[in-house]
């Protein structure tokens, strides 16, 4: 992989491959956990927004045509930290790809109708989140386990926070953050002259001063937190974990271990045990996230509320497992993420998102490490992390049928 800095602060990162396509992402290091409150859910509208006209292109229509009548792929993403569009392309297209993404981020103009018509499609994104109890239960968990950390608020805002923005907030936000020197280009594919052309796009972008994220104190959990939320459904759901630590932390990679142990398929314990042994529910799994200053490992499950208890119990009792994992167990687990993590890095796509995210936590050649890390964890280490972290405080969310 090749990295490049053009003068105005934006770092190209490059890697060829023998592919037909090309991916190019393009990430902003900011997110909603840069938001106040008063325009939660800024970050995910302008996300939405920039796909809805500019100067040149004049609605999301003309966009989307422009992309997908060469039968690429387009999309976007917001997290807490980070905003990135991308598009997946033939080789020969590579520079068409570049000008689609340049226009859209230097020239979108933010229509006032526009924006009243987008709004309503974010409230039904809300809605539609809302209304899917696999989804809601993540933001439950997320605002009942983080206390200061913004992380505990959604990525969409409020319905209230949402309506309530307007053009003014939106471009002051937009020109606070989507600044050269808080960018990332990440291309993956085979194509050439990167550098080039990819400053004859954006090397005009304007340096700004970038406004950091203040520090969070978040404190520890001393104590178990439950939190029901009661529905007329037919299932319940289910979501037990833990605040952990940080992806520069070298505990985040034996967590990704802990993880291929738990949570690997069919074969981990966590299905095992509440699936296959028991047939006690359907879905089953795990979500284990760092990021730059937070991070959490959680177990879901959705069941019959007369099960939750039972499940509980077994899930406290895999983690408590972890104490007398043996060399085998750990290699397996090992194993399954080299085999998972390299075939997903094998999608253009995936590897440029990668290699971008690494950018974004601290440098892009993490990614090459990633698995000698992971290769370095140690039985004691696994031992030593499950300790540190799973406990009987623990933060456990269930939205319950009625």
């Amino acid at each position: 992989m090749k990295k490049y800095r053009l003068t105005n602060g934006i770092k190209i990162l490059f890697e060829k491959n023998n592919s037909k396509s090309v991916s190019i992402e393009i990430m902003f290091k900011v997110g909603s956990n840069y938001e106040t409150a008063k325009v939660a859910g800024i970050s995910h509208f302008l996300e939405h927004m920039l796909f809805e006209g500019t100067k040149k292109r004049k609605s999301s229509t003309e966009i989307a045509n422009e992309i997908e009548k060469y039968g690429a792929e387009f999309n976007a993403y917001t997290t807490g930290d980070r905003t990135a569009f991308f598009i997946k392309i033939i080789n020969k297209r590579f520079d068409k790809a570049l000008e689609i993404l340049t226009d859209m981020i230097k020239n979108s103009v933010f229509n006032e109708k526009i924006m009243e018509k987008e709004k309503k499609v974010i409230l039904k994104e809300i809605n539609m989140v809302t209304d899917d109890p696999r989804q809601h239960q993540w933001i439950l968990f997320h605002r009942n386990l983080f206390e200061k950390h913004p992380t505990k608020n959604s990525t969409y805002g409020t319905k209230e926070t949402v309506k309530a923005i307007n053009r003014k907030a939106l471009m002051n936000y937009f020109n606070k953050y989507y600044l050269p020197n808080n960018m990332i280009v990440s291309i993956v594919g085979n194509v050439n002259d990167v550098k080039d052309k990819t400053s004859k796009y954006f090397s005009d972008m304007k340096l700004g001063k970038i406004t950091l994220r203040r520090a969070v104190n978040e404190p520890k959990q001393n104590k178990p937190k439950k939190f029901v939320e009661k529905r007329k459904i037919n299932n319940s759901y289910m979501v037990l974990g833990y605040k952990t630590t940080t992806r520069l932390d070298n505990d985040s990679y034996t967590l990704d271990v802990i993880y291929g142990i738990l949570a690997r398929g069919q074969s981990g314990w966590l299905f095992d045990e509440i699936r296959n042994k028991r047939g006690l529910a359907y879905q089953v799994g795990a979500m284990q996230e760092n990021e730059k200053d937070y991070g959490y490992f959680a177990v879901y499950t959705g069941l019959d509320k007369s099960n939750i208890e039972k499940a509980r119990k077994i899930i406290l009792e895999q983690f408590g497992k972890l104490k007398n994992i043996d060399k085998k167990e750990l290699e397996d687990a090992k194993t399954y993420i080299e085999g998972s993590h390299t075939l997903a890095i094998e999608d253009n796509f995936h590897l440029a998102d990668n290699n971008a995210y690494w950018e974004s936590i601290k440098d892009s050649s993490l990614a090459k490490s990633y698995i000698k890390n992971i290769k370095k964890v140690t039985v004691d280490d696994v031992k030593r992390v499950a300790k540190k972290y799973f406990n009987d405080k623990y933060t456990l969310v269930v939205i319950e049928q009625k």
